[in-house]
């Protein structure tokens, strides 16, 4: 009954459509669900011979870690504390350690036992629950027919979350890598793995969406997406096309919850494929480095400098003697393409530089008040991600500790004229009030002293105590400077300004704000 309700469906389409075409003048558009334009039906009937194929391939991972835990004292606070550090018994506060375990998935690339996962299953576990820097002590590879092997690493590339294990056999069965490219969102796929510690479990989906971000960042946040059940424990387990291809290697999840909800994300194996090759021979991962802290182009931002939303992203920073500076790339410039790729949210400028070859000269185009400008930059390798971790927190101070600065006096005109304007006044930078708020003496710029709360300004979370380097890329030094560079944008019509605002030690970051009705 199901084949015939499909046929019959299938005919009252078909001739709906042709009554319509007659109607339709030649050339003119058509549905997209016109049935001309479906594709045939080829889902398979059962997945089980695949799977049977397959699974034994696909492998389930167990480590070991000692952590240390800090032992609370009971007696602490009550009479007996007292009672207790007289005799020396003060044990109970000091740290035990525990034997933890974890679980995840993996699967064999060759018969000689080398193995892919993902970094994140075998790293040790801060005391936070997220994953360290090192190893986890032991890792087994438990595979479908319960044969266990202890594994060591070959080799790990946190940046992609990839590694490689190495267990010691013959003949193992594996499984080789395809084409991610060749996916279609719509297609078939099916994922194993080991859930929750279940074992050797399939479930079946289809990809829901390619090029995926997550907020990631970086090189790698390029996900394929799927509605194949992913739980906890996929991680490092293979994505299968219908063809039995390893497509995808499981990686996150989307959940509310902590559990599936439909909503499973994938590392592409076209971007994968590479860096295990490069792990296996023993090497580590070189990736391209312009040496810039980047914004997206958000609406606000754009409408400021008049150029176009989604395209090209701003520089917030140059880093000293890496290759933009070399190149002449300057804070505020607006990089739109690069090795001659259009710089856009869906094709970041992370992600196509870190994809370019160390040592390569790349041609760069830019926007620069309103000039589109081309330099050429030679790619240096990107530190580790350890090191960018460490540059963006070096001299940060904790925000909260900052005090205000003495608000500059009522009826002051170039503070009345920007309250006016954008919502904000403004007073000079005095050595003292830099003191105050935390900035480094040698900063130079306007100090907000006040913030409308309705103004698009508050909003965008600029608040007392910010300091505003650049108004439109012009150094303001008096509060006259941001008067004439607001009046300057008012009359040419542009809807809003281009702040770049530091905050204490945190790196400058530009913010587009409204002009108020």
């Amino acid at each position: 009954m199901r084949y015939a309700y499909a046929i019959t469906g299938i005919l009252l389409a078909s001739g709906t459509a042709a009554t319509l075409a007659l109607q339709q003048p030649v050339g003119a558009q058509v549905a997209q669900n016109a049935p001309t334009t479906m594709p045939q039906v080829s889902a398979p009937g059962s997945f089980a011979d695949l799977t049977e194929r397959l699974a034994p391939a696909v492998v389930n991972i167990s480590t070991t870690q000692t952590i240390e835990i800090q032992r609370r004292n009971p007696f602490s606070g009550s009479p007996f504390d007292d009672f207790f550090r007289q005799f020396g018994r003060r044990g109970d506060n000091g740290p035990i350690t525990r034997e933890a375990t974890s679980l995840g998935s993996g699967f064999i690339i060759s018969a000689d036992g080398f193995v892919v996962t993902n970094n994140h299953v075998i790293s040790s576990r801060s005391r936070n629950g997220r994953p360290g820097g090192d190893p986890v002590d032991t890792i087994t590879v438990i595979l479908s027919d319960r044969t266990e092997y202890e594994a060591r690493v070959v080799g790990r590339d946190p940046s992609s979350d990839l590694a490689v294990l190495k267990i010691d056999g013959d003949n193992l069965p594996f499984v080789e890598f395809g084409d991610s490219d060749d996916l279609r969102v719509g297609d078939w796929v099916i994922a194993i793995g080991n859930p929750f510690g279940l074992g050797g479990t399939v479930t079946a989906g289809i990809v829901s969406a390619l090029q995926r971000t997550i907020g990631q960042g970086g090189a790698y946040d390029r996900y394929i997406q799927t509605d194949a059940s992913i739980n906890q424990g996929n991680s490092g387990g293979p994505m299968f096309d219908i063809q039995g291809n390893v497509v995808g290697i499981n990686s996150a999840i989307f959940s509310p919850t902590g559990g599936n909800v439909g909503i499973g994300f994938a590392i592409p194996a076209s971007e994968a494929r590479p860096i295990v090759e490069t792990l296996m021979r023993g090497e580590r991962v070189q990736r391209g480095y312009l040496g810039v802290s980047i914004q997206p182009m958000t609406d606000a931002i754009a409408d400021s400098l008049g150029l176009p939303a989604n395209r090209g992203e701003i520089v917030a920073r140059v880093e000293p003697g890496e290759a933009a500076e070399a190149a002449g790339i300057r804070q505020g410039d607006v990089i739109v393409s690069v090795n001659n790729r259009d710089v856009t949210p869906d094709d970041t400028l992370s992600y196509i530089v870190a994809n370019l070859p160390v040592g390569s000269r790349v041609p760069i185009v830019l926007i620069r008040d309103g000039e589109r400008i081309r330099v050429t930059a030679t790619m240096g390798e990107r530190p580790t991600d350890e090191e960018l971790l460490r540059r963006a927190q070096q001299g940060q101070e904790d925000e909260d500790t900052l005090e205000e600065p003495t608000k500059e006096e009522p009826g002051s005109d170039e503070s009345e004229a920007t309250m006016e304007a954008i919502g904000i006044g403004f007073q000079t930078l005095t050595p003292q009030i830099a003191r105050q708020i935390g900035v480094p003496s040698g900063v130079r710029g306007l100090v907000v002293n006040q913030v409308d709360p309705s103004s698009d300004a508050a909003q965008q979370n600029i608040r007392r105590g910010d300091v505003i380097l650049s108004i439109n890329r012009t150094a303001t030094l008096q509060p006259s400077d941001a008067v004439r560079v607001i009046r300057e944008a008012q009359r040419a019509g542009r809807p809003s300004v281009l702040l770049l605002r530091q905050r204490g030690n945190t790196p400058p970051a530009f913010i587009g704000v409204d002009f108020l009705d």
